[in-house]
């Protein structure tokens, strides 16, 4: 038997791959179907099935490829309706792998068809449980992604999901291991672990949401308080899910194309296309394309291109770095952005070269920041952090105006106005400081570092809050405010 999770830091994802016998698994796999292809190849193995434990909203999952690849039958559990073929299986359904046996656990709350695979080794023993977004590690998943207008809500998921947390796993022996489909960072749950497997036991010890006294009303209140709206890409991808996608080698064929900048330049004005920068905030800064958007590829690129580009169909346009064109390329389509057009071949260099204009952003220090501020030559700023990051600790005259909402925001703020901006470390407010500049802000100034850098710096800052002791009227105020 061979249990292998495939961890993936810029989606928190965790796909699986079991094998036994020469015949193997992979649980919720990620839109490339590559990796899983050299692996069943190294392995000599045949791809029997692919099992979706929910629709994922965070991601385009590559189970429809990797079947059209494999000849492998999709499996989603009880309730789940597709437009292409699946087997849907039934609660306490076994299905056989080599020697292996998985029995399927209708475990409906993160969303209606959520399902857990509980593996049995050679001997019939429980050793595993695949929980998708039911279990995390130190939380669970939430319970607002599937909400049906009127007739289901994020109670009435909350509820479920205590049925089956207590009816379906609990009941399971303490030496089972879990395995979830996220860890720390996925907006998939409130506050994951940075670990990414636990045994069952373990976590009944440590994990809020599995206390033994907790009565059903008191979890569906500790689950559904301080939610944050989930970002605007989720029921998107969890359509595409449903229904189905065009092929991942389509979009890397037609997205990873050189374009000279003359080439470039038309298509953005011929096809509307948006130009996503996504080398480091801090060579970004020095000179970009007039009305870049910066998403850098090495922070939490497809999550917040997820969060900020509306249209999943919007034409785009990169500046890479070189040879990093085809993982950008990959990593948009993972969250259902198929229309990248091509990259700038040579870099913002060659754009320098052919004599286009470049635009730059003021990026100073956290120092530099308290110095101007004691001299009285700051405004306004803006911290763009999450609101539980804000009430926790800010600067004592700094606004919240979280990135994940500027979409819904822009109104609140003035193009006359200087404006300085901050997140944690930099990359979201540099983010943010792109956005303001394509739309008309030419008075902004990133604070280099962010709260980071400022914690130590002698602007004033609020009281320290511990974020477990916000009331939950003032982060749900805060929530409303900025959402």
């Amino acid at each position: 038997m061979k249990v292998e999770q495939i961890y993936t830091g810029c989606l928190a994802e965790a796909a699986y791959y079991i094998e036994s016998e020469g015949e193997a698994v992979i649980i919720d796999p990620l839109r490339e179907t590559r990796p899983y292809l050299e692996k069943l190849e190294k392995e000599g193995a045949t791809l029997k099935y692919i099992f979706e434990t929910h629709f994922h909203a965070d991601f385009v999952s590559g189970h429809l490829d990797l079947a059209e690849k494999t000849g492998a039958t999709i499996v989603y559990g009880p309730t789940a309706k597709t437009e292409f073929d699946i087997l849907e299986a039934k609660d306490g359904e076994e299905i056989k792998v080599g020697k292996l046996t998985f029995k399927v656990l209708h475990t409906p709350g993160h969303t209606p068809e959520s399902t857990t695979y509980l593996l049995k080794d050679e001997n019939g023993k429980d050793y595993a449980i695949f929980t998708g977004d039911t279990l995390f590690i130190g939380d669970v998943g939430r319970p607002d992604l599937a909400q049906k207008s009127g007739s289901i809500t994020k109670e009435d998921l909350a509820g479920w999901l205590y049925d089956s947390l207590r009816n379906k796993i609990m009941t399971l022996a303490d030496d089972v291991i879990v395995y979830p489909a996220h860890g720390a960072g996925s907006a998939c749950g409130k506050n994951m672990s940075s670990e990414t497997w636990d045994t069952l036991g373990h976590q009944k010890e440590t994990n809020y949401a599995l206390r033994a006294d907790m009565t059903k009303d008191e979890f569906i209140h500790e689950v559904t308080a301080g939610l944050m709206p989930p970002p605007q890409y989720f029921a998107k991808n969890a359509k595409l899910n449903k229904t189905g996608y065009g092929s991942i080698d389509d979009v890397l064929e037609r997205g990873a194309v050189s374009l000279v900048p003359e080439a470039f330049e038309q298509m953005v004005e011929n096809e509307g296309a948006l130009i996503l920068d996504t080398r480091d905030e801090q060579v970004f800064k020095n000179g970009f394309i007039p009305n870049s958007i910066f998403i850098g590829i090495d922070g939490s690129f497809a999550p917040w291109v997820g969060a900020l580009i509306v249209d999943l169909k919007q034409p785009i346009v990169l500046v890479v770095e070189e040879g990093r064109a085809e993982e950008v390329v990959t990593r948009l389509a993972r969250v259902g952005y198929d229309n990248t057009l091509g990259y700038l071949e040579g870099g913002i260099d060659a754009w320098k070269a052919a004599g286009k204009e470049i635009d730059t952003i003021e990026s100073i220090s956290a120092e530099e920041f308290a110095k101007r501020q004691a001299e009285g030559k700051v405004d306004n700023v803006l911290d763009v952090r999450k609101p539980t990051e804000y009430l926790a600790q800010h600067l004592a005259t700094a606004e919240n105006f979280p990135l994940d909402y500027v979409n819904n925001n822009m109104q609140k703020l003035d193009r006359n106005l200087n404006y300085h901006l901050h997140c944690k470390g930099g990359y979201r407010s540099m983010i943010m400081a792109s956005i303001l500049k394509s739309r008309g802000f030419e008075n902004v100034v990133d604070i280099a570092g962010g709260w980071n850098d400022l914690e130590g710096s002698s602007a004033p800052k609020t009281e320290y809050v511990c974020p477990t002791t916000i009331p939950q009227e003032e982060l749900d105020a805060a929530v409303e405010a900025v959402a």
